[in-house]
């Protein structure tokens, strides 16, 4: 297939374009680079199943050659980025999401809406099934992207009903792995660069709060499963092993060394308590689970800090 991937240069969408390099697809990158970088597509240099655009899709982006799936994957997604870009945010969710259906009913596409697990907010149920709602605050500092990823997934949904295009939504939990910025903001960065510049760890709120870590080749696998399914409903695709951030931080600092020192910061408003996905329906629709375990992913990730860019 031609594959087009907005926001390619991004974490987990680069981590994608390998795998369907691999699987001798050609693979159409887009990216402004707004927080995405060239240097995780770089070892892709020469391939001609391999074409960058620099292009803001919020824009139109006019491309006259076929495509056979879009996916729309681009969107600032740690919270330090979207709360410095919080109009770019909302433009890609809204005005991004609108173009890339357009261009995927153009071309006679699939489609592929990469959501997220903060549509569920902060869960009054646990673990979240696709079924949840949510419990979302719509005009808190963390709605620009909530919502922005909610009204993406109506979208779909609308295109899907009205125009009978042949979308798929997935709704991403916690990703962690190589290529993460060592400035992302979110916790797994944050602890590996504090650990390995012997700093102390930083624990917001009691650290009691959870999280479900998924490494990124288990998703881009899940993903890959989700392209060749017929599933048009949102599925959620992580990991349902669920971790303290005090736990977190005693893994990171027992793989890296050193004595376990913390300091304690106030919990950020609306940050969610709880995050866990419920997989059953990709365990039975995709026969798909992650098979990674934390601390060998962690292993992974701290090596590509040590010696990344």
């Amino acid at each position: 297939m031609k594959i087009l991937i907005t926001g390619g240069a991004g974490f987990i969408a680069s981590h994608l374009i390998d795998l369907l390099l691999q699987e001798d697809h050609e693979v159409v990158c887009i990216d402004n680079l707004i927080t995405g970088s060239l240097h995780n597509i770089k070892h892709h240099e020469g391939n001609k199943n391999l074409k960058f655009i620099e292009h803001d899709i919020s824009t139109h982006l006019d491309y006259k050659d076929r495509i056979d799936f879009v996916l729309h994957m681009a969107s600032p997604a740690s919270p330090v980025d979207y709360m410095e870009l919080p109009i770019e945010t909302l433009e890609v969710g809204a005005l991004g999401t609108f173009n890339a259906l357009e261009l995927a009913k153009e071309k006679g596409a699939k489609y592929l809406f990469a959501s997220t697990s903060e549509i569920y907010g902060d869960p009054l149920v646990s673990p979240q099934k696709e079924e949840y709602w949510g419990n979302v605050n719509s005009i808190g500092p963390r709605s620009v992207y909530d919502e922005a990823k909610r009204f993406a997934e109506a979208t779909t949904m609308a295109y899907l009903r009205h125009y009978s295009l042949d979308t798929r939504i997935i709704r991403i939990f916690n990703t962690y792995g190589p290529r993460m910025r060592k400035n992302d903001g979110r916790v797994v960065p944050n602890f590996i660069n504090q650990a390995l510049n012997n700093k102390p760890f930083t624990i917001y709120g009691d650290g009691k709060q959870t999280r479900s870590f998924c490494y990124v080749s288990d998703l881009v696998s899940g993903i890959y499963k989700v392209m060749q399914s017929d599933i048009h409903t949102p599925i959620n695709l992580g990991n349902p092993n669920e971790f303290t951030m005090i736990e977190l931080a005693q893994v990171v600092s027992k793989i890296i060394g050193g004595s376990l020192k913390t300091i304690n910061e106030p919990l950020p408003q609306d940050d969610p308590k709880q995050r866990r996905p419920d997989i059953s329906k990709a365990k039975k629709e995709l026969k798909w689970e992650p098979v990674v375990q934390l601390e060998e992913g962690l292993k992974k990730t701290i090596e590509w800090f040590k010696n990344g860019r």
